[in-house]
């Protein structure tokens, strides 16, 4: 059973930083594509940066130049680094496969709050 459990959210100033993880048990993510995701309140859950197998990765537009995605897979893990946070970013965050997330995969997330 794959169990993907997300940390690190917290509140914060605009401007500031906060980085998250993502740790996978019961699946060895190394081959796999993997994306993090958020939910804002009243708002449809959105991909906000993708990770491939080789360490490519790619953004929306709304988040690119201030946050990284980066994976170490021997710990089978997967970081967001997020800088230059605006009250916007305010959501849960989740991390599942990308592109296609797994419904039953789907953790409790982390809840970033930015206070402007």
């Amino acid at each position: 059973q794959v169990q993907l459990v997300e940390s690190g959210g917290g509140l914060v100033q605009a401007g500031g930083s906060l980085s998250l993880s993502c740790v996978a048990s019961g699946s060895n993510l190394s081959s796999r594509a993997m994306g993090w995701y958020r939910q804002a309140p009243g708002k449809q859950r959105e991909v906000v940066a993708s990770i491939r197998s080789d360490g490519s990765a790619n953004y929306a537009a709304s988040v690119k130049g201030r946050f990284t995605i980066s994976r170490d897979n021997g710990m089978n893990t997967v970081y967001l680094h997020m800088n230059s946070l605006k009250p916007e970013d305010t959501a849960v965050y989740y991390c599942n496969f990308f592109p296609t997330p797994i419904k039953m995969y789907w953790g409790r997330g982390t809840q970033v709050t930015v206070s402007s």
